[in-house]
């Protein structure tokens, strides 16, 4: 299993009296690109910025390659590279022009560098052409490259996809693609368009109301979103041993309440009613459940917002 290089801790962030991080933990592990998924306001950007330590935390902790305290927290900093908000850049200078100002003001002493990063990004044929008169994905491009300049080991990116159309989207996605693979950094990226993500990424962090209600891996993603045929009957632990030795079941998970979820097999749900009753098995629910990764994400944002509302008024 690679190295974890960023362990967060029951990380908090209240601002007066609205706690807009609350008890967050998670880690990254090196190769990741990290999805942190949630709607506006849920509380990315204020992590990111924690991240980066443009924002003091109110309690918990962040450890980056092991190093926890204020100093070594500094150094372990100057491996990253962030992109928070919106990518600044002087409209009236050329790519070339703001990336040689941001590569003085680094204090990055190859100036080859910025051939480098524009090649990379592919903005390396840009030439005079002025920022001002740039498309919106060739500006977050832009942006990227200049997180390049200090050959980062893993980049933080604030939502780069916002307000991009579908041909932007794609140049972007597969830019950061190309940095994992290619450059092998490591990158934990914000968005709330988890479609677009799920193309994208190995792990996935679920944010809402500030809190961490769900990581997962992809795989694990996709197979809580795959087609599956839901059994719960008056003995579960007996169904599962029945469908194993009549069926020769090896698709399946078993949730915490006991019932089964089946990924095979899915046409011949009268065969599995049949071994159940033939078993002794009586069941109680028998259907097939499944979702998209959309509406997957929906369900479980509407879950959180009824547990919210109910805190809210407990607290009020």
């Amino acid at each position: 299993m690679s190295e974890v290089i960023i362990d967060v801790k029951r990380l908090e962030k209240q601002y007066m009296k609205q706690k807009a991080v609350h008890e967050v933990s998670f880690q990254i592990r090196e190769g990741m690109i990290c999805g942190l998924i949630g709607p506006n306001g849920a509380g990315k950007t204020t992590i990111m910025k924690m991240l980066a330590g443009l924002v003091i935390p109110t309690r918990g902790s962040i450890s980056i390659y092991g190093q926890s305290e204020e100093k070594g927290l500094a150094k372990s900093r100057s491996r990253m590279s962030f992109m928070i908000e919106t990518p600044y850049a002087k409209e009236k200078m050329t790519a070339k022009e703001n990336l040689e100002k941001q590569r003085i003001q680094k204090g990055i002493p190859d100036k080859g560098r910025i051939d480098e990063v524009l090649e990379i990004v592919g903005l390396s044929d840009t030439g005079k052409k002025q920022v001002r008169n740039f498309s919106l994905g060739m500006r977050q491009r832009l942006g990227i490259a200049n997180a390049l300049l200090t050959k980062p080991e893993i980049m933080v990116l604030d939502e780069p996809v916002n307000g991009l159309d579908p041909e932007g989207i794609v140049e972007i996605r597969e830019l950061l693609l190309k940095l994992n693979q290619e450059e092998h950094i490591t990158i934990m990226i914000s968005s709330h368009i988890l479609s677009e993500l799920s193309l994208l990424c190995t792990d996935y962090l679920f944010i809402h109301h500030g809190r961490l209600i769900q990581a997962l891996s992809a795989g694990e993603l996709q197979r809580q979103c795959k087609e599956y045929y839901h059994v719960h009957t008056d003995n579960d632990a007996m169904a599962l041993a029945v469908l194993q030795e009549r069926l020769k079941l090896s698709e399946y998970d078993v949730e915490e309440d006991g019932s089964i979820r089946i990924y095979e097999r899915l046409e011949d749900v009268r065969e599995i009613s049949k071994a159940l009753y033939e078993g002794g098995v009586i069941p109680i629910e028998l259907h097939v459940n499944g979702a998209n990764l959309e509406q997957y994400y929906m369900d479980m944002v509407g879950e959180q917002d009824v547990e919210y509302n109910k805190s809210t008024k407990l607290s009020n």
